[in-house]
């Protein structure tokens, strides 16, 4: 075998075959964490992802608890299940956590985000905003002669599609809330 037959059977695993293979065992996961609602807390867990290098790709905080002092902190992120595996192990962990539950893989969840989405247009470009506002349930939350804030809730999924659908359109301004999720049945968290 020559130099350019060794070349050539070299170049078909190249690192931009490794990288297609990383990406397909990527996996999304929605993670809720029930955290003492203490100063530092929510510091202390984006600490542990940054200092890591995982992904947040949403994140949304809230106290649910008020005599408990108990916050939700939900957490989408993305990785191989290796990595998710450790990151949950990390933050259970921590000591201002009490749970760690893995919503995309415990059972059904409910997913839900919600949008601001700022239209600027005229004549036909604004109809067809509105007539794609009602295929989408969206609603007018403010209205002037040249736009349009739009307030639409539902999957991620189904947030990115109006978006889409709203570039073309006039599409200003976006302001997303982040994931908010839940699991069904009559299971707490």
């Amino acid at each position: 075998m020559n130099a350019l037959q060794i070349q050539k059977g070299a170049s078909s695993h190249s690192a931009y075959d490794l990288r297609a293979s990383y990406e397909e065992t990527t996996v999304r996961r929605t993670l809720a964490v029930m955290v003492d609602n203490e100063p530092g807390v929510l510091a202390r867990v984006i600490g542990l992802f940054s200092g890591r290098g995982y992904n947040i790709e949403s994140l949304t905080v809230a106290e649910i608890d008020h005599a408990g002092h108990r916050s939700r902190i939900t957490i989408v992120t993305s990785g191989t299940p290796q990595v998710i595996e450790q990151i949950k192990a990390q933050l259970g962990r921590m000591v201002p956590v009490h749970d760690v539950r893995d919503l995309t893989v415990d059972g059904p969840a409910v997913e839900r985000e919600l949008a601001l989405v700022k239209i600027a247009s005229q004549g036909e470009r604004r109809v067809e905003a509105l007539r794609l506002k009602d295929a989408f349930r969206a609603r007018v939350v403010d209205s002037t002669l040249e736009s349009f804030v739009f307030e639409v809730t539902g999957s991620p999924a189904k947030i990115d599609a109006f978006v889409e659908l709203m570039r073309p359109l006039g599409l200003v301004d976006i302001a997303r809330t982040g994931v908010a999720a839940i699991t069904r049945g009559a299971d707490a968290m």
